[in-house]
């Protein structure tokens, strides 16, 4: 009988022999994505097509600058609404890792009703969510989720060390997050679901990173940051930023 620890086991092996399959396949540089096809995919549910009010899938995938044949990862996957979207993009040629803290049955079910073969999920702690061994990766990505990891215990500067080694030279990290108040740190992650900017670019900075961009994309002023996201009478702000390995 086969244990859950060696499922994860050949599971983990499955994602290094592919990785090094794909070591070899770069993204052509002149490999022009098609965004609004992949928006437009008849696989994307209509959960996702209901989400893709707020999150603004176009300017979302235009930022990360995600290109057909990538190597890209989506760290604390959840359901995989992102995830799906860079598969879409990079195509048979790329594939998306999607790192989760533990089974989720909505990615399962996801990828039950409309298989994506290269849309692989894979269980690994956030601290060191990719192994040292892989081929590097072009991008990766956390969104909506770097305040939960801020409030648990989670060595962050770990966290961040190896996401830059996980990436290549030129490679970009887009962190996309609830805004917190200025000055709060990670004072509201518990309560409030939100973390303070600020903060995000200097664990991220720390690690060796350089702020490529900040996007407005999922910018509200109109919010006064004092409500956890799912008790917001209106859409919350979020800042978008796309970091890069130098």
């Amino acid at each position: 009988m086969t244990t859950p620890r060696l499922r994860q086991l050949l599971l983990w092996c499955s994602l290094l022999a592919f990785s090094s399959l794909a070591s070899s396949q770069q993204a052509s540089p002149a490999a022009i994505p098609d965004y609004a096809a992949a928006i437009a995919n008849p696989t994307r549910s209509d959960d996702d097509r209901d989400t893709d009010e707020t999150r603004k899938p176009l300017t979302f995938l235009q930022f990360t600058k995600v290109r057909p044949g990538m190597q890209a990862m989506d760290i604390a996957s959840g359901d995989g609404y992102t995830a799906k979207l860079l598969a879409l993009v990079v195509g048979p040629t790329g594939t998306v890792w999607a790192q989760l803290d533990k089974p989720r049955p909505r990615l399962d079910n996801r990828l039950k009703a409309q298989p994506q073969a290269n849309l692989r999920p894979y269980v690994r702690p956030v601290e060191d969510p990719y192994p040292a061994d892989a081929p590097r990766l072009d991008l990766i990505t956390l969104v909506l989720s770097y305040h939960d990891i801020a409030y648990q215990p989670v060595d962050r500067a770990l966290m961040a060390r190896n996401l830059f080694k996980a990436l290549k030279r030129g490679g970009y990290f887009v962190v996309i997050d609830h805004s917190a108040k200025v000055g709060t740190g990670i004072t509201d992650s518990k309560t409030l679901h939100r973390i303070d900017q600020a903060t995000v670019v200097a664990d991220f900075k720390a690690a060796g990173f350089k702020l490529d961009e900040e996007s407005q994309f999922l910018r509200n002023p109109a919010d006064p940051r004092e409500q956890a996201f799912f008790d917001a009478k209106i859409t919350t702000d979020k800042f978008a930023l796309r970091f890069v390995k130098p």
